[in-house]
């Protein structure tokens, strides 16, 4: 019964959010993208515990059910800056009128956006109840609170009105922030309100758009390796992309028809090894997550890496540990990607040595951000190409027409690390 109210109010999301409204045509859009600046910063104490959150995370995104929804136009492209935390990116976003601000986890594997996990939810003049509760579980962690809606600030002109936003009364696994911005889709959202269990919840990007606030219904994300805790070195853009933070052409291919990957921002690829072209992963289906630090591939890939890499598991870190010889013979990571090969470089497979220490590793050693999916392949999900492999190059989420796009950077073939 309840799989049954759930299937039907998908198709209503995406029925709401996909099909032309009257009042579509009364949208004015502004006529760029808006950016916004993020931030990445180190919030966790080993990296054992980097392993265990993104297995666990895996293992919960598996679980999810399915998703999709949305549509195009004009309007003017907002791009915003985001932190770079070593573990995460996080963003400063104004909640309320006047707002508060809070440090919310930018998180393309979950839709949900909410506040409380540090500072507390302020109400305001723009602040109304939807008299519904709200409550997600992730992998590390979960929130539970009250679910209103209110003005929410993502940067200078892109200011959202009657955003849904949860304010959590008690969650856990969020040291250091205050929240989640979610950016996935809608419906996945569906079953995480009640009484409103049939309810699906529109995006801060969903609704950028339908209010004419961004020209395309998408989302541009550049990230970049860094050496420090924490550094203000990602952007977010908000309708459109930022033609600045890369190199080469942008390569599109649609979200992944197989499930549970489709559930999310879902790819197809192939992921070899070194000048002979050894199979790692033989084409198959994953997702690519800005909330999943390291790449991950199912547990027989990961074996094959680990043989031709001679990396050691490293019980300090959780981390494949190499030798100065290993990593001087290391090769590149070739990741097959539509009609595309993108190069992932030794220097882009290994932790930054900078912050050895800071994950509980030797300052001297050489550890792999390429780690255990903790699944064998052939379930549906078999990789996950996390924020590691995401500050390697340019990633646009375009929602309207259901496809992710790639473009080299010049952190591409960087030896930042």
């Amino acid at each position: 019964m309840l799989a049954g109210l759930r299937l039907a109010s998908a198709l209503l999301c995406v029925l709401a959010l996909g099909l032309p409204r009257t009042s579509d045509a009364l949208v004015v859009r502004n006529s760029s993208p808006v950016t916004l600046p993020i931030a990445r910063r180190l919030n966790v104490t080993g990296a054992a515990n980097i392993v265990q959150l993104d297995q666990a995370r895996a293992k919960a995104l598996k679980a999810r059910p399915q998703a999709q929804g949305t549509k195009p136009s004009l309007a003017s492209v907002i791009s915003a800056p985001v932190t770079n935390e070593a573990v995460d990116y996080v963003a400063t976003v104004g909640v309320g009128s006047p707002a508060t601000e809070y440090s919310l986890l930018i998180d393309t594997g979950s839709s949900n956006t909410w506040v409380g996990a540090g500072k507390a939810f302020v109400t305001s003049s723009t602040t109304q109840a939807t008299g519904n509760l709200v409550e997600v579980t992730y992998g590390s962690g979960f929130v539970f609170g009250q679910q209103f809606t209110d003005q929410v600030t993502l940067a200078p002109g892109l200011v959202i009105e009657n955003q849904s936003i949860g304010a959590a009364l008690d969650s856990e696994g969020f040291d250091g922030v205050d929240g989640i911005i979610g950016f996935c889709r809608a419906d996945m959202t569906l079953g995480t309100l009640f009484p409103a269990i049939t309810e699906c919840i529109p995006t801060v990007t969903d609704n950028a758009f339908t209010q004419g606030l961004i020209p395309a219904h998408e989302i541009g994300i550049a990230f970049a390796p860094t050496q420090s805790l924490e550094i203000t070195n990602g952007e977010l853009t908000f309708g459109g992309v930022d033609e600045s933070k890369f190199s080469g052409p942008l390569e599109f291919v649609p979200i992944t028809s197989t499930s549970p990957a489709n559930t999310f921002v879902g790819i197809d690829q192939t992921v070899t090894y070194g000048s002979a072209g050894t199979v790692v992963l033989p084409t198959t289906s994953g997702i690519t997550d800005t909330g999943t630090t390291l790449l991950l591939l199912a547990s027989d890939a990961f074996a094959t890496y680990q043989n031709l890499t001679g990396g050691v598991m490293d019980n300090d870190t959780g981390l494949l540990r190499l030798t100065p010889d290993q990593f001087a013979n290391l090769e590149s990571l070739f990741f097959q990607i539509g009609e595309t090969t993108f190069e992932f470089t030794p220097n882009a497979q290994i932790w930054p040595r900078a912050l050895n220490t800071a994950i509980g590793g030797q300052s001297d050693s050489v550890y792999l951000i390429v780690n255990d999916l903790g699944s064998l392949s052939g379930e549906g999900l078999d990789f996950i190409d996390g924020m590691t492999f995401l500050e390697r190059f340019y990633y646009v989420f375009d929602i309207a027409n259901s496809r992710v796009g790639f473009a080299t950077t010049q952190f591409t073939d960087a030896t930042t690390n």
